[in-house]
């Protein structure tokens, strides 16, 4: 284990994360050991979460399956936390995903839409809603949403009802912040970039598309899973004491370059290619014609 700085040292605290079975979710889970957190693993998938928990130590790990839209599977989730480790300190909503077949908006139907918002919306409330029963009954504790650079702004050629999701997570984190500041619950969310992830694997596949995302970073390049864990540690461990209500961008300076405005249209083709229910299908009606 890592020796962190004291206000970062997470030492006696039990982090719940979501969506850990892969990618982000799964550095969190090992940010948070290496801090001396103990570590409560959920996600669909168990095998995943099970050849983590190894590689951290099952002494200090619980896995746990979980849907996040189901209401009871994680308010049985949070109550297996306490009963296990003594209670819960931060909770981090990182389960999400992006639907396959959604389309562009005016042929997206209606069920590709409620679909990525109950996950990526409703299940984020969920989640908060169940750790911040626990946590304002006990003196406090810090929730941790995953908002995104597709919430900041709007981008041509990016899925709408994730998008939506998540600029709506940014504001409820600010909602909820206000709600619960005055008995101990800090509230807030982090905007991740592009990242690998299985999520974006096969969009980042695609060199002509890598090449795009990095040119429209600050930074020119992507971003390293390891790159978030400085702002989660920050906001889950005494050294954010005085943060709350806050979306913090790790994007490398896309959103502050106006970068991510769309997927060129020469692009789109090259795309479709590899991962046809992506980008969905583009319209382009005759001159003067309305689209279908």
């Amino acid at each position: 284990m890592a020796t962190h700085p004291p206000k970062f040292d997470l030492s006696g605290k039990t982090a719940l994360v979501t969506g850990a079975s892969a990618g982000l979710g799964a550095a969190f889970c090992r940010a948070f050991a290496d801090a001396g957190a103990n570590v409560v693993m959920a996600a669909r998938r168990v095998e995943p979460m099970e050849t983590l928990a190894a590689e951290i130590g099952t002494e200090r790990v619980l896995v746990r399956p979980c849907d996040v839209t189901d209401e009871e599977q994680v308010n049985a989730l949070v109550d297996a936390a306490v009963d296990r480790f003594g209670g819960l300190d931060v909770a981090v909503a990182n389960a999400g995903s992006v639907p396959e077949g959604w389309a562009v908006p005016e042929r997206l139907p209606a069920d590709l839409f409620r679909q990525s918002i109950d996950i990526n919306l409703t299940g984020t409330f969920i989640t908060a809603a169940a750790a911040a029963r626990h946590m304002l009954a006990h003196g406090g504790g810090s929730i941790i949403m995953m908002s995104s650079i597709a919430g900041v702004g709007a981008h041509r050629n990016t899925p709408i009802a994730y998008a939506a999701a998540k600029a709506a997570t940014s504001h409820m984190a600010q909602y909820l912040a206000v709600s619960w500041g005055d008995r101990g619950v800090r509230v807030n969310a982090i905007g991740p970039g592009w990242f690998p992830s299985e999520m974006t694997a096969q969009a980042l596949s695609v060199p002509v598309v890598k090449q795009h995302l990095e040119s429209q970073t600050a930074l020119g390049r992507l971003g390293d899973p390891g790159e978030l864990v400085g702002a989660m540690l920050l906001l889950a461990s005494d050294a954010g004491s005085y943060i709350t209500g806050q979306t913090i961008m790790v994007d490398g300076g896309m959103s502050a370059s106006a970068g991510n405005s769309a997927f060129p249209d020469e692009l789109h083709d090259i795309v479709e290619q590899v991962m046809p229910h992506g980008l969905g299908q583009r319209v382009k009606p005759a001159h003067g014609a309305p689209a279908e």
